[in-house]
């Protein structure tokens, strides 16, 4: 098997990854990056290269993953589109915020073939394993074989998630871990107890950007003060906490009780004295984007819990000292991704969604970690 760099390895954001063999082409996830501008928001792939892709598989629909879908179909490429059908249901919210219309309307015309996790398939010559990632309702990652050769790819996991499973990933060749919170070594329920303190310390309430599926749930999972979010959020949120196949055993009970007693806040309203859980992209796009103004605008406080796009209104406000920051673990942190590179047996070990000078420092604690990749190299499997 061939492996092809097209975004998320040595950079952050725009999560692609190209695999070929015996004349089978496909592309892990297609995403872009929010915090680029012009033909770097996509991801680094001709159309030539496009036409000959047979299939695309999305492990989940955050926009770092799924957001060129329609772009990838307007530039050339025609074949099979693969994902889980919750990840299906959630696209073309996450297409309406970070494509164009254009890009869109083409996305949600084109049909999807809907994977179950832990379900067998193949896509030519590469057979094909998924199963649930622990980051989201609908999220998978991917395991491929082909001529004796084998890799994982894990998208976005969470192994530790209070909330959703994950399953074991199979052995592997070379693994392509999740590297999105690079050195981080604070485990989950530090950083959870953390965030309940500080909420204790605002009794007036404070926004919380957070994306609408899995990190939301997460929250709603954590948080024991009072809970606000946007009705347009209420439907998926339902949909995501009454997915018990997704969800660890006892979650779906705790969720439902806390969603229940969740305030309701629209544009035009005071901010509430509660948690104000509003999607989406760190106010770039979704109800953080009026939510994060009117916090700014009446000196509310502000709590960010993820990833921050360069440029977005939280990193502005976060640089002026008008938000704070508490990383919520919805990705692994490095013990975990030790752990994962040494149970999968890979002989090479590849790290996504973060920077080269990040994926340098994993090197000391993940010794066959391949550094030095950009979009455009590519890996003999």
């Amino acid at each position: 098997m061939r492996l092809s760099i097209h975004g998320g390895i040595g950079e952050k954001g725009r999560t692609c990854v190209g695999v070929e063999h015996g004349g089978a082409r496909l592309l892990l996830d297609v995403g872009v990056d929010t915090s680029a501008r012009g033909t770097a928001y996509y991801p680094a792939i001709t159309r030539a290269e496009l036409e000959r892709i047979d299939a695309i598989i999305v492990t989940h629909a955050h926009e770092d993953h799924v957001a060129a879908l329609g772009w990838c179909l307007a530039n050339g490429f025609s074949g099979r589109i693969l994902m889980t059908a919750e990840s299906a249901a959630e696209a073309d919210a996450t297409l309406a915020a970070y494509a164009t219309p254009k890009e869109r309307d083409l996305a949600r015309q084109a049909p999807v073939e809907i994977v179950a996790p832990g379900a067998d398939f193949a896509i030519g010559s590469i057979a094909i394993r998924t199963g649930r990632s622990g980051h989201v309702v609908g999220g998978i990652w991917s395991h491929l074989s082909a001529g004796g050769r084998s890799l994982s790819y894990c998208g976005d996991v969470v192994p530790a998630s209070p909330v959703f499973a994950m399953d074991a990933l199979p052995p592997c060749d070379l693994l392509l871990v999740d590297a999105s919170y690079g050195p981080d070594r604070i485990p989950a329920a530090e950083r959870g107890a953390a965030i309940k303190r500080w909420l204790a310390d605002h009794p007036q309430g404070a926004v919380l950007p957070t994306p609408l599926s899995g990190r939301s749930v997460e929250l709603i999972g954590l948080i024991d003060t009072p809970i606000a979010i946007h009705p347009a959020m209420r439907e998926a949120l339902a949909q995501q906490i009454s997915a018990a196949a997704w969800l660890k055993p006892g979650a779906a009970d705790i969720l439902s009780a806390r969603f229940a007693e969740a305030l309701l806040w629209e544009e035009g309203q005071a901010l509430p004295r509660a948690a104000l859980l509003v999607d989406d992209g760190m106010g770039l796009a979704g109800p953080s984007k009026a939510a994060l103004a009117q916090a700014h605008r009446e000196r509310h406080p502000v709590l960010l819990t993820g990833g921050i796009p360069k440029g977005s209104p939280a990193d502005l406000m976060l640089a002026a000292g008008e938000a704070e920051w508490l990383r919520f673990p919805t990705h692994p942190t490095l013990p975990e991704n030790v752990t994962l590179a040494s149970a999968s047996g890979a002989d090479r070990i590849i790290a996504h969604s973060c920077d080269a000078a990040t994926a340098a420092m994993l090197a000391a604690d993940i010794p066959k970690l391949v550094i030095g990749l950009t979009p455009g190299d590519t890996i003999e499997i």
